[in-house]
């Protein structure tokens, strides 16, 4: 192939598909063609992100592309001292990631040469390195080497190639410089090649030098770069490495070593080994029993994650907290969230941020906005509850944002907040995933020691290391174990198909407990719910009663407060004892009746409206009696008429402090209805929607996505070929009204097609309001959004499903859909 796009456009579909699934971010958006796909591949920042997914042999291997002259595998495999076998599978990795190319001998793709400045740990070679030195001193450089000024030597470049003969065997002038100056040398051997010196490029001579620097210069071992730089030449890195390119380079990841204990003991005592001809069936027993620990732990905590999550979300579009000037949540609302859900700080922050990585969560607007709640949470609590745990654990593992940075300071001192931009860390979803896949290639039953996983996670990602990466990877397992990815160190069985790409839900469903519509009511004023309760319940209840406990079961407790909360979101007396006897396992008991009746008989006897504020009832002694009460200082009441006080409080001060009083007044409106005081669930709208879809650098991309990427790549191709035929490639929607269906149908629909690979017709609104009919070819229904390819404009676009205002196959009457 002439060039790397003409390479690229000769590629089948399954390997364009398997370079845009090992880098995804080549869909931020999806490229025009394949010419444009091939010049976004080759950009620094790309290559890049390519090199961070590379495994310490496989970098290695793209080094020595760039150091070696084209060589054959054989070549190769003896330079990395590895087998032919291990650079094939090195070198598959390159042609699969695009940073390698060539039908026959590899060579690197555009720009790789550019990210990778010392390729081995090497220097540029000699004629490249003593380019930026004159003729004349490149002449005095020569003369000193070889004893004689050089004749016929008129121009640089025949001088710099004479001089590079002269260092293609330093030995002799390496012995000549003296001991000091050759350990000098060996400080750069293995890299990186360059040092800081002082006046580099003082003029040297053989004859004068005097220190080991300068012995080195004068021979050109050293060259001077600047004037505090020096660079150590390819050639001589070369000769002090005895040939060798890299140091302890292994093809092979270090072995796992499993944590002491790690394993259940067996019946005699010694730890289960793996089932097989030589353990007994005792021992295969306990290694099943020690797997249904593993996974009910998990799906325990799975379970806990969804229902502290819910708790959360719930609360907040109720009454949400603000959000910061500088970005993300104030100090003191992350300390009353994780009151609220009983937990530690940094497990509140988690929750929050891995809500808003689901797209659950957002702030409204741009200044003085709320966190609230999304439309797609809504459409969340409609699915089952391994359904909810599936789209938490994948907006977790794509996330850039770490959450244990919450509470702690940047390098400027200020504080970092939770759903700030400073938790921002591009390499968190990197470590995620490669910390993950390391624990499910361990095996089962197997707890891998955590010094034997930093060591695996560095071969695995060695570009990317240091104390931040060993951090990352802590608050990984610490994560993961709160999300039920983990149960005792050890990956649970759905949560290997999470990592795998297969559907979870099937194997979590089986260890989930199922969400119950009855609960136990007793007469001592509480109610016990033997499992989770199904959503409506749970609302109802939450409402009509406090939590008391939770654990294995939840403990309500009813009181005066709660009914009287019940009573003023509009609900009757008649309305909270029929909820409670059709879901009561027993009888009412004739207290909590009493409760409730009375007070339902207090409340709304006072009426609270605006002066600023008055008090009515139709009993005068009741307000004899609050005129008479020294707590009423404070209101400034008077009377007006019999049945009637005035304040000059507001409103809801004088409600608060009536309630202080232990009354259970009512606000009502100016014509005498009652107004509901706890207020209505907020939401927020989402980012903007219909965009070309943009992934993050380490945001992975399904099949389905992926297929439909590669469609619009090729079409694009065919439209660049054939400009005049543009207009034909494109699909065109049905004529007539765009579809409508129930929000619930539509999104079904949805899910169904993205099961089947069907296409359907959707009707969508734009942020105006108006609406259009698209043809698309659904990829996944996830967090509010349907992604897929819009064969109406030949890309892949990302649409919010309360945008969505039906969806009908193109077989079907789209009438047939309403």
């Amino acid at each position: 192939m002439e060039t790397y796009a003409d390479w690229l456009r000769a590629r089948g579909d399954d390997e364009l598909r398997a370079l845009l699934a090992a880098r995804p971010e080549l869909l931020a958006p999806v490229p025009a063609d394949l010419t444009a796909l091939a010049a976004r591949a080759a950009t620094p920042a790309a290559i890049s992100r390519a090199l961070d997914r590379l495994d310490r042999f496989t970098l290695a291997l793209l080094e020595s592309l760039l150091v070696l002259p084209p060589v054959d595998t054989a070549a190769l495999a003896a330079a990395l001292d590895a087998t032919p076998a291990e650079v094939g599978d090195a070198a598959r990795t390159l042609l699969r990631f695009g940073l390698a190319w060539g039908d026959g001998t590899l060579a690197t793709a555009p720009g790789v040469r550019q990210v990778i400045p010392h390729p081995a740990g090497l220097g540029p070679p000699v004629q490249e390195v003593f380019a930026g030195y004159s003729a004349e001193r490149l002449t005095v450089l020569i003369t000193d080497l070889e004893g004689e000024a050089p004749r016929g030597f008129a121009d640089t470049g025949r001088l710099l190639r004479r001089l590079a003969d002269l260092l293609d065997d330093p030995a002799a002038l390496l012995d000549d410089a003296g001991p000091e100056a050759r350990a000098a040398l060996e400080q750069l051997m293995w890299g990186p090649p360059v040092g800081r010196v002082a006046d580099a490029r003082r003029p040297v001579r053989i004859a004068t030098a005097t220190t080991p620097i300068e012995r080195l210069l004068a021979r050109g071992l050293l060259a001077a770069e600047d004037d505090r730089t020096v660079t150590l030449p390819r050639e001589i890195a070369l000769h002090l490495r005895r040939g060798r390119l890299f140091q302890d380079l292994t093809a092979q990841p270090p072995p796992l070593t499993a944590t002491d204990g790690a394993r259940m003991a067996g019946p005699a005592g010694g730890p289960i080994g793996p089932a097989g001809p030589a353990g007994g069936a005792a021992d295969v027993v306990a290694a099943q029993r020690r797997e249904d620990l593993v996974v009910r732990a998990a799906a325990g905590e799975a379970f806990n994650a969804v229902r502290l999550t819910e708790e959360l979300l719930e609360r907040w579009g109720l009454d949400p907290p603000p959000v910061l000037r500088s970005g993300g949540l104030a100090v003191r609302d992350l300390r009353a969230a994780a009151t609220l859900l009983d937990v530690p700080e940094w497990k509140a922050a988690l929750l929050a941020e891995i809500a808003y990585a689901a797209g659950l969560l957002t702030r409204s607007g741009d200044l003085d906005g709320e966190w609230l709640p999304t439309p797609a949470y809504d459409l969340w609590l409609m699915r089952d509850t391994a359904g909810r745990w599936t789209e938490l654990a994948r907006g977790w593992l794509k996330s850039d944002r770490a959450a244990g940075l919450a509470g702690e300071r940047d390098d400027r001192d200020r504080l970092i907040n939770a759903l700030s931009e400073g938790m921002v860390r591009g390499s968190a979803p990197s470590v995620r995933r490669t910390t993950l896949d390391v624990l499910a290639s361990a095996g089962r039953g197997v707890v891998v020691d955590a010094d034997a996983l930093r060591t695996r996670v560095a071969w695995l990602r060695p570009r990317r290391g240091g104390p931040s990466r060993d951090r990352l990877l802590g608050w990984t397992l610490r994560e993961a174990a709160v999300l039920g990815l983990t149960g005792f160190g050890e990956l649970a069985p759905f949560a290997r198909d999470l990592v795998a790409g297969d559907d979870p839900e099937p194997v979590l469903e089986k260890y989930l407990p199922e969400p119950v519509d009855e609960i136990v009511i007793q007469a001592d004023l509480t109610a016990i719910a033997p499992g989770p309760l199904v959503t409506e319940l749970a609302r109802e209840l939450a409402l009509a009663a406090d939590v008391e406990s939770t654990g294995g079961a939840t403990v309500y407790r009813f009181t005066p407060g709660s009914v009287r909360r019940a009573l003023d979101a509009g609900r009757t007396a008649a309305d909270v004892t029929a909820l409670l006897a059709r879901h009561s396992a027993t009888p009412l008991p004739q207290p909590l009746t009493y409760l409730i009746e009375d007070v339902a008989r207090r409340h709304g006897h006072l009426r609270v409206g605006s002066l600023a504020s008055y008090v009515r009832t139709d009993s005068p002694a009741t307000l004899d009696e609050i005129l008479a009460d020294r707590r009423a200082d404070p209101l400034h009441l008077y009377r007006l008429a019999p049945t009637v006080l005035a304040s000059g409080l507001h409103r809801a001060e004088l409600l608060d402090g009536l309630r202080a009083m232990g009354l259970a007044p009512v606000a009502e409106t100016p014509g005498g209805g009652v107004i509901v005081t706890r207020p209505d669930a907020q939401r927020a709208e989402p980012p903007p929607t219909a965009e070309i879809v943009r992934l993050r650098p380490d945001e992975s991309a399904d099949d389905s996505m992926i297929s439909a990427a590669v469609r619009a790549l090729r079409a694009g191709d065919e439209a660049s070929a054939h400009g005049a035929e543009q207009a034909r490639l494109r699909a065109e929607a049905p004529a007539g009204e765009p579809p409508r269906s129930p929000a619930m149908a539509t999104v079904e629909r949805l899910r169904a097609a993205v099961e089947r690979g069907g296409r359907v017709w959707i009707g969508y609104l734009d942020q105006q309001g108006q609406s259009s009919s698209r043809i698309v070819e659904p990829v996944r229904v996830e967090g509010g959004f349907l992604t897929g390819f819009d064969a109406t404009r030949a890309a892949v676009h990302r649409f919010a499903l309360h945008r969505i205002t039906g969806v009908s196959e193109l077989d079907d009457d789209p009438r047939a859909g309403t």
